[in-house]
């Protein structure tokens, strides 16, 4: 981990064949156990980030429900702050800190729409949220530790530009399939597999019919 930034956690579950949702953006991949497991990893970090699109189409709470502990703070990365005011991050935004990360692009009409809740705003980059000044001043509000639940495209950008730490997945016992689903990392992924990132495995875990592999 530098020591200007947070430790970054990847947390994703995926498909035998790699994929984080099917073509019509179905992701419930994760079984109740596999669940409570995540939300347990919740409750021990500092924050949960994810992006734009699945604030939209997951419209997800980010909070720790199957099991017992505090909630991490939530984290938006949504570089013009379209996420919509009647999202269950925004509602919840009353009982739950949360942070939208915006670029300059962003319009006043939503900084003032935004402002109406009990949000943060973290203004990072000219025309998109750039990530190593985002987690830097992350880092000052004494944020040490991040669990990324991203979509694909947002975990390429962590993974491309050397910001994960460590990654946990939960392989699932489907084949999803289709050029369309998404995986587990998007864009253009690296040119070649000597420039990828190589990781080291340090622990297996069977869990019923899934397994959890522990990277770092």
């Amino acid at each position: 981990m530098a020591s200007s930034r947070p430790h970054v956690i990847l947390s994703a579950a995926i498909s035998l064949d790699g994929k984080i949702a099917s073509r019509t953006g179905d992701s419930k991949l994760s079984s109740l156990v596999d669940k409570r497991r995540v939300h347990v990893l919740r409750s021990k970090v500092d924050a949960i980030l994810v992006g734009k699109n699945t604030a939209l189409y997951d419209n997800p709470m980010l909070t720790v429900r199957h099991t017992r502990g505090k909630n991490p703070i939530r984290i938006v990365l949504d570089s013009q702050g379209q996420i919509p005011t009647h999202s269950k991050i925004i509602q919840t935004s009353y009982d739950v800190p949360t942070i939208i990360a915006v670029s300059k692009k962003a319009s006043s009409k939503n900084l003032a729409r935004l402002a109406k809740f009990p949000v943060d705003i973290i203004v990072s980059g000219q025309k998109r949220v750039e990530l190593k000044p985002l987690l830097k001043s992350l880092y000052q509000i004494k944020i040490k530790t991040i669990l990324l639940e991203g979509g694909g495209t947002l975990n390429w950008e962590f993974v491309n530009q050397g910001l994960v730490d460590e990654i946990i997945v939960a392989v699932t016992p489907y084949l999803v399939g289709g050029k369309d689903a998404k995986t587990l990392l998007e864009g253009n992924g690296f040119s070649k597999i000597s420039k990828s990132l190589k990781l080291k495995l340090i622990k297996i875990k069977r869990q019923h019919n899934e397994v959890i592999l522990h990277y770092i």
